[in-house]
């Protein structure tokens, strides 16, 4: 999952929004250097990139890129489920996708602390100001940013050929985003449960 399903989740789960998205850009115990509430939003981010990665609808539509691409097929599919949730977003949320992200990034950006990553705060910023999120609904913003990740690194190169398979299988790819994102929306609602029964009984 990526940008967009990461801040939906955390809205389904009454998780923190910014520790959602700072997940990408945190390594380690994140405890040791933010709130209780962002670190628990990071591990959530967590919990959800792994159980998706893992999942076995994740695997079958792994299996529907070219040989030569697979290997940057869980990099492609994250970015390519916030197009599936942004074109079927009135199923998963009773406000429209407009109204979300401005509630979203202005929550954020209230929230901001001084030492949250420069990188972080900059590519909310640009988010926010260039509409990323609502982006997504066209496939023609989905080519853009894997093109533009794709010239990241040299080894990411051949993460722009990608899009071909993500077209070629479209049809195949929403349905299987149609079994997964209610489960990965169930579980990780019981993850943060499990977070909130973890802090009571440490409180107590």
């Amino acid at each position: 999952m990526n940008f967009l399903a990461h801040l939906h989740i955390a809205n389904h789960c009454s998780s923190d929004l910014a520790g959602n998205l700072l997940g990408d850009f945190v390594k380690g115990d994140p405890s040791k250097h933010y709130s209780q509430s962002l670190a628990d939003g990071i591990r959530l981010h967590r919990f959800v990139d792994s159980y998706t990665d893992a999942h076995a609808i994740s695997r079958q539509a792994k299996s529907l890129f070219k040989k030569e691409t697979q290997r940057f097929a869980p990099i492609a599919l994250d970015v390519f489920w916030d197009h599936c949730l942004a074109t079927n977003w009135s199923e998963y949320s009773d406000s429209s996708l407009k109204q979300f992200c401005e509630i979203s990034h202005n929550k954020i950006s209230r929230d901001s602390e001084s030492h949250w990553p420069e990188n972080f705060v900059m590519i909310h910023q640009k988010m926010a100001q260039q509409r990323w999120l609502e982006s997504y609904e066209s496939m023609d913003s989905i080519e853009m940013v894997l093109e533009r990740m794709s010239l990241r690194r040299p080894r990411l190169a051949a993460l722009k050929e990608c899009f071909g398979d993500l077209s070629n299988n479209y049809d195949k790819l929403q349905c299987h985003f149609c079994e997964l994102y209610p489960d990965v929306l169930e579980r990780a609602l019981q993850h943060r449960k499990q977070q909130i029964e973890m802090l009571a009984n440490k409180n107590q």
